[in-house]
Parts: C-alpha cells; structure tokens; sequence
C-alpha cells in the first residue's frame, strides 16, 4: 500500500468515489470532480484540520451532533489542533487575510529574479554531484535546492543561509503519523529566526525583500503583528520546501528508469514542462489534504454528515479515468495532464506551486544537460524486475525518502550547454 496505493485507490473508486474508510472512520474522496467539489466548498468544509486530519483527532467529539453544534465547536477548539496556526489550517476571511502576504510578494517580477537564481544554484549544486557521478539525490541536490530558491524568494541574508539548511534539511514533519514529530516541527526555529529579521526590518528599513515582507499589510489596509508575518514565511519554507523535494524526487525516478524518455527529453528540452506536469499527475507530491464538514453536504450523490473527517485524495483523483485515459500510463503527451490537481484548488491551492514548477524544470533541464545517461543505483535500490523504495510517513506528502542515483557525465559540455538552450 504505502509503495504502490494505486490499486487499493482504485477499488476504492469504482465502490464509490466519496467512501467512509473502516478503521479511521475517514470519508476518502478519491473521484476528481469530487475532490473539486470538496475543495472548492469552504463553507461546508473547514481547513482546521487539514494537516493533522484522524491524528491526533479533533479535541472534543463531533458525531452525531447537528450542523450549528458543530461549527461552533469547531470555531471554539480549532486552536487546540496542531499546527493551528499556519495559514493551511486557516478558514476564509482569516485565510484571505493572512494569504494576501504572501501573495503581494509572489509577483511575476520576483519569480522572474528567482527562476534567474534557480539556474545559477542549479549549476552550482549539480556540478560536484554530477562529477562524482550521482549518490544521493535527496540530499545532495534537492533539499538545498528546494531551500535555497524559498531564501532567495524571501530575500533570507546570504550568511545565514548556511545555518538555515543545516536546520531544516532533518526529517520530514508536515503531516507525520508520530505525534512528537508535529510538537517538535523546524517551526519553532524559523519563527524565532524571521522574528528577528521583520522586527529588525520595521525599525529600519532596507531595500531589501525582507522589508517589503515586513511592512506589507492586510487587504483592509491594517497591520500586521510581527507574528502575522513569520507565520506565513514559515509556512512557504516548510511546506514549500517539502512539496518541491518530493516532486524532484518522484520525476527523478520515473526519469531514471526510462533511457528512451532521457533521450527524448534531451533533443526536445522545451518538453521538459509537458515531462513536470505528467509527472506532478502520475506521482502527486501532496496526497491529498483533511477536511471537517461543517455541514451535512452532497458530494457525488453520498451524504456527508456535519462533523465528518474528509481527505481529499489527490493521487487518487489525479488518476481517476474519467478525467485522464489509460491513468496508470505516464504519457508525456498527455494533452490534459495541466488539469491535475496536485496543488489543490480553491482558495487552499499552492501559493509556491510555480516555484515547484520552475524549480523542478531548472533542476530537470541541467541534470539531463550536464549527463548523458541517469540510472536508478541497484546496490542501493535493487535489480530493476525487484526495486525497493522507502516512503516519508505522512498522511500528507506522497515521496521517496532517499533516491541514489548513478550518473555518466555529458562528454561534450558544449552541446550540454545546448541542450538548455
């Protein structure tokens, strides 16, 4: 299951796409138009859960009560819940509030600075690891990756970037099925850390990202506390970052595994977007995030009751054949493969979903530029007829915990350089 879930998932389904799983008592929504449905619907659903979803399990109980008892419940204990604080857990209007933030900072200026950043690090990170023909890969190139390009976005000082990676490149926490992983989250650090930097920027400014972040206000012209502010960096440097390490990871497999799709990748590099997409639906990096039904609602014909714990599956959804053909095929033609809902929809989609899309294209295009061959390492991973991967234990994220890799160098640079473009 935790290797393979496609055909548990599957089953699922085609019992009925908005299911009650026995042993949690979750309703799982593995169809795609209701997954829209679901996430889409913010008055019916809150986000107050969706990253603890079963565990630890909403504070007070909630069956079996009717649908004023429990958003009232819901509105006087969802603080209690972990990770309560991030913007994900937020409902509208404070999750419109809290999100414009991040929003204002995310403009097509600064992504396009930032993508001009991901191919100078790219470079960077990928020369001694392609020299020393692969190892690795999670660790040598996609965690510093995946951080790094957040820093530069948030405009984090170059010398302290050294100390930020050492902390947060440690065991993944979002979503963890062990409840000390969640008290124990790199949260704490990064709130003390951007503490310091807006506190500092908002008695004298620069010019300088971290001051736009700092004196950025709310849509109704307010300020924010400090606290406001550090809550949603932490969140794109926590979440963000873990997103775009698990889609290098799973593209980077698939890749490995296909010669032929190399080759094909190399001679065409502008297909290496098509390749981003396919791969974001066949391997979703995110499951899928919990909702709590405020309201008894109708999705795809069942009913479900006020109070109910609802994850919205979206491998599942990704790979339901009423909107994809043949959706256990990677297709790299794949005509509508952009309609996947790997980032969510609705008001909760990814803010970072075109950093991981422009990362994971930089990442891609050097790696296949700078070699000529990418293999799955069997000495680690075994024969191809008898492969052995290990998954992060998350009821969030959907990635590898570790991928080595064996690389053979490009023997010619120039026409490595070309391939780029």
């Amino acid at each position: 299951m935790v290797a393979d879930p496609y055909p548990v998932l599957e089953r699922m389904r085609s019992t009925s796409p908005v299911l009650r799983e026995p042993s949690l008592g979750v309703v799982v929504v593995t169809g795609y138009e209701e997954a829209l449905a679901v996430v889409s619907d913010h008055e019916s659903f809150s986000s107050c859960n969706t990253v603890t979803g079963p565990v630890p399990g909403f504070p007070v109980p909630l069956d079996g009560l009717d649908e004023s008892e429990v958003r009232a419940l819901i509105e006087a204990h969802r603080d209690e819940l972990p990770f309560s604080d991030q913007l994900p857990s937020f409902d509208p209007p404070k999750h419109t509030a809290h999100r414009s933030l991040l929003s204002r900072l995310i403009t097509p200026k600064r992504l396009k600075e930032n993508e001009e950043f991901m191919w100078r690090l790219a470079d960077q990170v990928l020369e001694p690891y392609v020299a020393a023909g692969g190892g690795e890969f999670i660790r040598a190139v996609g965690n510093p990756v995946a951080l790094l390009v957040i820093a530069d976005l948030l405009g984090v000082p170059e010398a302290d970037r050294p100390e930020l990676t050492a902390r947060l490149t440690g065991d993944v926490s979002l979503g963890s099925t062990n409840e000390t992983a969640m008290e124990h989250a790199p949260l704490e650090y990064l709130y003390a850390r951007f503490s310091d930097y807006i506190e500092d920027r908002r008695r004298r400014p620069r010019r300088d990202v971290m001051t736009e972040m700092a004196h950025a206000t709310f849509p109704d012209g307010s300020t924010p506390e400090v606290i406001d502010v550090v809550r949603v960096a932490a969140n794109l440097f926590s979440a963000g970052q873990e997103t775009t390490v698990r889609l290098l990871s799973s593209a980077l497999k698939i890749l490995a595994e296909d010669p032929e799709l190399q080759q094909r990748l190399r001679r065409a590099p502008e297909l290496v977007t098509n390749f981003v997409e396919e791969a974001l639906r066949f391997e979703s990096p995110i499951r899928g995030d919990f909702r709590l039904a405020r309201a008894t609602t109708d999705v795809g014909g069942v009913q479900i009751p006020a109070g109910a714990v609802v994850m919205v599956h979206y491998g599942a959804a990704n790979r339901d054949p009423r909107q994809f053909d043949n959706p256990d095929v990677f297709d790299l033609d794949r005509h509508n493969a952009r309609r996947h809902i790997a980032f969510g929809r609705g008001v909760h989609s990814c803010i970072g979903a075109p950093l991981a899309r422009a990362e994971a294209k930089v990442v891609i295009q050097r790696l296949l530029a700078t070699t000529s061959a990418i293999e799955i390492d069997g000495a680690h991973h075994g024969p191809a007829d008898a492969r052995r991967y290990d998954y992060v234990p998350t009821y969030i994220l959907r990635g590898l915990t570790d991928l080595h890799l064996k690389l053979t160098p490009a023997a010619d640079t120039e026409s490595a350089e070309a391939v780029t473009g």
